[in-house]
């Protein structure tokens, strides 16, 4: 049985005067899954991401979020969802612990904030007041208080910048078990591997369109082609291509030296690149 769809957008607009951020995104997110969003900046990522938590009003089109209009959803709704925006919170003369806990009262049914300060790696700042964070511990604040409400639905904007690698894996651990659980999440990031690791599915947005849609091993034709580079006589050469024995054939079978010869997929970097370079 096909999971339920937790996030429903059909041809989605938006313009700001005479700009078109958003044009015509339809797309579909499921209960559970990790939905990775990518494109340059000024793609239309954060607009459609602002329509989609309620905080902006769009031009056109129909938008459904946990089975409600975002643009008239009211206070119980918004407790159902968590944010992580790319800027940090205020609170300087709280500590993390108080803060946490603050913000852990606004929720029907909040996590606990000691088991939430030690997921996001601030077990040792959790008496520390928020002014004297670094800007890295500042960014794990914002995170406990995007997932302190147990939210059905987690928006997540650049989560882990700032964060060392130590800390960025025990996230990604926090973001498998809460996908695991049910939880439905929306991830924007400019951290390929991280999407790679983390999204179930994903879509690139160029010039406020949706260019392609897929699973990380799939979309823009991924796993159907690999790249063939290797040096000769004329420098280093690269072929992408989706047969590659006969090009490894013709290659090894040259009178002239072929060296450093290779065979790789292609990987996440090259088909974004690719679809952002085609599309701008």
């Amino acid at each position: 049985m096909e999971r339920m769809a937790v996030i429903e957008v059909q041809d989605l607009r938006k313009r700001y005067g005479p700009h078109t951020a958003v044009e015509g995104v339809t797309l579909t997110v499921a209960r559970g899954e990790v939905f990775g969003l990518l494109g340059p900046n000024g793609a239309g990522k954060t607009t459609t991401v602002e329509i989609l938590e309620g905080y902006r009003r769009r031009d056109g089109g129909t938008v459904r979020v946990l089975g409600e209009d975002p643009g008239h959803a009211g206070r119980r709704w918004r407790s159902r969802i968590g944010i992580v925006p790319q800027g940090a919170q205020d609170g300087g003369e709280l500590t993390v612990r108080e803060y946490v806990r603050h913000v852990a009262g606004f929720y029907p049914r909040p996590r606990d904030p000691e088991t939430v300060i030690e997921r996001c790696g601030l077990a040792e700042k959790a008496g520390a007041k928020l002014r004297t964070l670094s800007g890295g511990q500042r960014r794990r604040v914002d995170v406990a208080l995007g997932i302190i409400g147990d939210p059905e639905l987690l928006f997540l904007d650049e989560p882990t910048t700032g964060f060392d690698p130590e800390v960025r894996r025990a996230f990604w651990s926090l973001i498998r078990d809460l996908a695991a659980d049910g939880t439905t999440i929306v991830l924007t990031s400019h951290y390929l591997d991280e999407v790679e690791a983390l999204a179930t599915r994903l879509a690139v947005l160029a010039g406020g369109r949706i260019v392609a849609e897929g699973t990380p091993q799939t979309i823009g034709g991924r796993t159907a082609e690999s790249i063939v580079s290797w040096r000769d006589g004329d420098g280093p050469q690269r072929v992408v291509t989706d047969a590659p024995l006969p090009l490894l054939a013709t290659l090894t079978g040259r009178a002239t030296a072929v060296t450093d010869l290779r065979v790789q997929p292609r990987s996440l970097e090259d088909v974004y690149l690719e679809l952002i370079g085609e599309n701008r």
